[in-house]
């Protein structure tokens, strides 16, 4: 149902961790297990309703509101406590923590350090995840060998299987997967919650898993679509996600998403379309008809070492790095989000990475930047005094260009910016006796609209230059701009003839011989 070529479908560790957290603080799954999957099926098939909405709705655009930066941190920070959360298996540690926070964490490691640890297990976990690690170098390293990382884990695992049975050590205390049970997992749509107290909890945790499960699927899809050439409709991929989980959810599955390993290695495969994901469920599934009862003497260290060489790639040092040199708010949200998850929860650092993402759209929108403008010597070109030095001001004229969109959340500010600027002009030419402020030119080519309190702050700007005896000039004003000052009137009240095409145009009306010198 999706358009995308290369993405491959299954759970993710980010969707997983978040899932498991809400989850956890809802219901114990030791004492409750029963309520607690019931309560993974409702969350799994809210997340599916919501997915389908957004997509049926063409609402994607809500999910860019998760900045790319904001995204980098969170990415990174549940990454690092995916690996913590997988130390119980790697070290051997029986009773841990329940919390995600890194200091609950290292306090439950450090507490068990003396009688909770298993040196077989940690020979065990040390050892392949140094293999893991090295197959994914030669992955990077030669393209060609780009398999190795691939069959690593499939490796580890038997070999480490194979190690365990023959030496049984899990009687020295290796901890083993044990059974697991074989076939198809039955229907579960008697199981989801459709009233009761678990309802609107199961609709808030679906919501939130839904919402961040397709924003990594849509970031894989345009990563690989970018790399292929080819367009993405993310409405489509929304409803074919939706629809997945929805299915998934009566079927007892928990929210999947697209992942980007299996997606990398889908691509470096040489696959074209969606029929790899076909082949790999024909694969799971014959693994759970088959193969499951191999894989009692599986170390839990093992999967462990298989979680944490995976999880390392999401932290991204390069994008942090490059984030802090672009932009230094976005590296803020950036930070905001990774500590919020590191040291708080998972919810909490998405709800700090959102919030962020949203204060930075909200700075952006009510204070827009605005800037003098000069003109570039020998030409009737105007631009940016700070950008262009040499550009030089006009005698008498103060030349301001809006680089924003002037609504109410904004009109306000720019109005008073300029009438900021023409005080501190005043200023200047009280003190170096040049000619006084006569005209102020505003720019207006980059404001693509403008509201009814935008027009209402011209009017009071307007007014305010009559007291001080100067005159108001709009240059270049767009359609939609100049189609909504003439039904306001305001064109009418400052004059037709104080609207230009050109900056140059308004400085030549306004003094010709300075345009002459030019």
């Amino acid at each position: 149902m999706g358009s995308s070529r290369d993405i491959a479908i299954g759970p993710v560790a980010v969707v997983s961790l978040l899932l498991g957290t809400l989850l956890q603080n809802e219901i114990d799954p030791v004492a409750n297990e029963e309520d607690y999957r019931k309560l993974a099926f409702t969350a799994t098939f809210f997340a599916g309703i919501t997915q389908v909405t957004l997509g049926f709705f063409r609402l994607g655009f809500l999910i860019d509101f998760l900045s790319h930066a904001a995204i980098v941190g969170f990415m990174s920070g549940a990454a690092i406590t995916i690996a913590l959360q997988q130390l119980k298996g790697f070290l051997g540690i029986k009773k841990f923590t329940k919390k995600t926070d890194i200091v609950s964490v290292m306090h439950s490691v450090f507490d068990s350090a003396h009688h909770g640890w298993n040196w077989q297990t940690i020979v065990i976990g040390v050892s392949f995840l140094s293999f893991l690690l090295a197959a994914k170098h030669i992955g990077k390293k030669n393209k060609k060998f780009f398999w190795v990382p691939a069959i690593g884990p499939l490796i580890s695992v038997i070999v480490s299987t194979f190690f365990v049975f023959i030496t049984r050590a899990d009687k020295e205390g290796v901890q083993i997967v044990r059974h697991i049970d074989q076939g198809i997992n039955p229907s579960s749509v008697h199981q989801i919650y459709f009233k009761g107290d678990y309802l609107l909890k199961g609709v808030r945790i679906g919501i939130v898993a839904g919402m961040v499960a397709l924003t990594e699927a849509i970031a894989i899809g345009r990563t690989f679509a970018a790399m292929k050439d080819y367009q993405l409709d993310g409405n489509k991929e929304m409803v074919a996600l939706g629809t997945m989980n929805v299915v998934g959810s009566m079927t007892s599955c928990y929210v999947a998403t697209g992942s980007f390993s299996r997606s990398a290695v889908n691509y470096m495969a040489g696959c074209r379309t969606a029929v790899s994901n076909i082949i790999m469920a024909i694969v799971v599934f014959l693994t759970l008809e088959f193969i499951t009862p191999l894989f009692k003497y599986t170390p839990n260290a093992i999967l462990a070492a298989i979680i944490i060489s995976a999880v390392i790639s999401l932290i991204d040092f390069d994008a942090v790095c490059l984030i802090w040199k672009i932009d230094k708010f976005d590296f803020v949200a950036c930070m905001g989000a990774f500590f919020g998850v590191v040291f708080v929860s998972v919810e909490i650092g998405l709800l700090i990475a959102v919030s962020i993402s949203f204060a930075k759209i909200l700075l952006q929108v009510t204070r827009p930047r605005t800037a003098i403008l000069g003109n570039l010597p020998r030409s009737t070109v105007y631009r940016n005094i700070l950008q262009y030095p040499e550009a030089t001001k006009v005698p008498g004229v103060l030349i301001v260009r809006v680089d924003s969109a002037i609504y109410f959340s904004n009109s306000n500010y720019i109005k008073e910016r300029i009438l900021r600027w023409l005080i501190d002009e005043d200023d200047l030419v009280k003190e170096s006796g040049q000619t006084k402020i006569q005209f102020l030119i505003v720019e207006m080519s980059p404001v693509t609209d403008i509201d009814t309190s935008g027009i209402h702050a011209l009017e009071e700007l307007y007014r305010s230059l009559q007291k001080r005896e100067i005159q108001l000039i709009l240059a270049n004003p767009g359609p939609v701009v100049i189609d909504k000052l003439h039904a306001s009137s305001f064109a009418q009240m400052i004059g037709e003839d104080k609207i230009f095409l050109t900056v140059a145009d308004a400085v030549a009306s306004c003094c010709p011989k300075s345009v002459g010198e030019v």
